[in-house]
């Protein structure tokens, strides 16, 4: 049996029990599957135990809660714990050796990959692997206003603090038969350093680069009265939502009831969606000059395919291919090969309201998980 079989059938004995955990007690878990069948060649059995954790991105929290409930109950002997403190502390814990893994909504970069990592045996690779894919959602808080049409541009132009006022001409030229209030814009933004806020630069970078100058950083670049920042995308929302006149951005999974924007792309305006921003992850390559097992996309933010929403995140799973402990390495290949397995996809799926990973996706990222050891 290859390799790769041998990881698609252990990640399936992972997932095996039903998605309706919810509906379970908690005291009722699956009894783990203890053949070790096929683990000469590398496969991992569900006799995992431990204690392991991760940290990272907020976006990534309603997820990781559905994959950690699944996995733990199928593996009653291991404790996860995964610590939403956002993309860029989270790199930083998983390069100091804090956690044995780190979710981020962008990929290491080139500087990054040269840290040492503790975690990481001497001389091997960090790999970014694609696990969590959604939509960033423009969410508002105006009385009286349900949903807005907004471009690039006009988004670039309040969130630089260029558009001050909600019956600004931009916005009512792009919202006709909608009735705007003479108020002041407050823009929300993310505080901490943050891959969601690096996403939502790189998007208006890419499609409104003569007002949004700065560039995409995982901190927020502007300054400017009417701006205040919060911590993490639940205090995103929160501001959002205790706020009046207010606009932020955040992840799509967290915004619950508040009004969002619809964006322009080519000529109609697309409201956000797990499918439109699926179909931006279809039509993007691969970053090229990267080491073979990695998998970071460079997101094609300028589409104008009809249904896509490109204001759109892709969240990582950050992992070393060697792990200097052989225990952590087998957690890790298990608990990743659940992640990107269907279930573990639809349980953030109906978690969270991210998109599935294509199948040619899931192919590349589970032989890139068979590489872990």
């Amino acid at each position: 049996m290859s390799k790769r079989k041998n990881l698609l059938r252990a990640a399936a004995l992972v997932a095996a029990l039903p998605l309706a955990l919810a509906g379970c007690a908690a005291n009722e878990q699956a009894t783990p599957d203890t053949s070790t069948e096929g683990a000469e060649s590398g496969a991992v059995s569900s006799a995992i135990s431990g204690i392991y954790s991760g940290a990272g991105a907020s976006s990534q929290e309603a997820a990781q809660a559905s994959w950690v409930a699944a996995f733990q109950t199928a593996n009653p002997d291991v404790t996860i714990n995964y610590n939403p403190v956002g993309s860029g502390a989270g790199r930083k814990q998983f390069i100091e050796g804090a956690v044995a893994f780190a979710g981020s909504d962008s990929y290491l970069s080139e500087d990054e990959l040269t840290s040492t990592f503790t975690p990481c045996a001497a001389d091997t690779d960090v790999l970014s692997l694609p696990v969590y894919i959604s939509p960033i959602a423009v969410a508002f808080n105006l009385e009286g206003v349900d949903a807005l049409n907004l471009d690039a541009e006009t988004i670039a132009a309040i969130f630089k603090g260029s558009i001050t006022s909600w019956n600004d001409a931009a916005i009512v030229a792009l919202n006709p038969g909608t009735e705007l209030p003479e108020q002041p814009i407050t823009v929300v933004y993310r505080s901490d350093d943050s891959g969601t806020t690096k996403n939502f630069a790189a998007y208006l970078s890419d499609n409104a680069d003569t007002i949004w100058d700065a560039e995409p950083e995982d901190k927020f670049p502007y300054s400017f009265a009417g701006a205040e920042g919060a911590q993490g995308t639940s205090g995103v929302v929160q501001a959002i939502s205790a706020g009046t006149g207010t606009i932020g951005y955040a992840d799509a999974s967290k915004v619950a009831d508040l009004a969002t924007v619809a964006l322009r792309v080519g000529n109609e305006f697309v409201p956000y969606s797990a499918a439109g921003a699926a179909k931006v992850v279809e039509v993007s390559p691969v970053v090229e000059g990267r080491s073979t097992h990695d998998i970071a996309i460079d997101l094609d933010r300028t589409t104008t395919e009809s249904g896509s929403y490109p204001l759109v995140l892709i969240s990582y799973l950050l992992v070393c291919q060697q792990y200097e402990d052989p225990a952590t390495a087998e957690f890790i290949k298990a608990y990743a090969g659940y992640i990107v397995s269907p279930e573990g996809q639809q349980a953030a799926a109906a978690g969270a309201g991210s998109a599935p990973l294509s199948e040619a996706t899931t192919t590349k990222v589970v032989e890139s998980i068979d590489s872990i050891g």
